[in-house]
């Protein structure tokens, strides 16, 4: 006979909780902090294609920089590259969006539901952020009110944390990852 008297709960999660909501993961990505004037390195545009994407999949890039460009082309993928911020986001529907923040010409609110509009099915908008505390909430919010979800937080700093070691992360960015929920057949609506 098994003894079932020291069952354990699961631990309560801490920090932001919504009641009601499933808490986000927050994951730390050790990537070196982009160049000035970039909205990414090349390690961040790297891990953004492979862990979002698989290949033929469509990418649409609206980041400052060559990286994810890069990262595009060597993991066989698809995008409308740096010309897609003047001339449209295209007719097909895409796996991923990636920009920095703040974007130029809309709202964010304008953004989110353009960016809704133009992603498949569970694809995703990658938003970052040079790493502010209070920033994330006002994009989150408004991804929210556009029908996007709160996927995960990405956290990426310079150095990995190591064991035992009481060191502070050197953050540079915060990646939202915002999904797209809408169980629609296409992504343009």
């Amino acid at each position: 006979m098994t003894d079932n008297t020291n069952h354990h709960s699961a631990p309560v999660p801490v920090g932001d909780v919504v009641p009601g909501q499933v808490p986000v993961p927050i994951t730390v990505w050790p990537v070196p902090a982009p160049r000035k004037g970039d909205t990414m390195s090349n390690a961040m545009g790297v891990r953004l294609v492979h862990n979002l994407t698989h290949p033929g999949e469509l990418i649409i890039d609206l980041a400052d920089g060559p990286q994810l460009a890069r990262a595009v082309i060597a993991a066989s993928r698809r995008s409308h590259l740096q010309s897609a911020r003047q001339t449209g986001w295209g007719k097909e529907a895409a796996r991923l969006i990636v920009t920095g923040w703040p974007v130029d010409g809309l709202t964010a609110q304008e953004f989110f539901t353009r960016s809704r509009d133009k992603l498949l099915p569970g694809g995703c908008v990658a938003v970052l952020l040079t790493h502010d505390v209070t920033a994330p909430v006002d994009v989150i919010i408004a991804a929210k009110q556009a029908g996007l979800s709160y996927l995960q937080h990405i956290v990426a700093a310079d150095q990995p944390p190591r064991r035992r070691q009481e060191t502070l992360l050197d953050i540079h960015t915060d990646v939202l990852i915002l999904r797209n929920s809408t169980p629609a057949t296409g992504g343009a609506r």
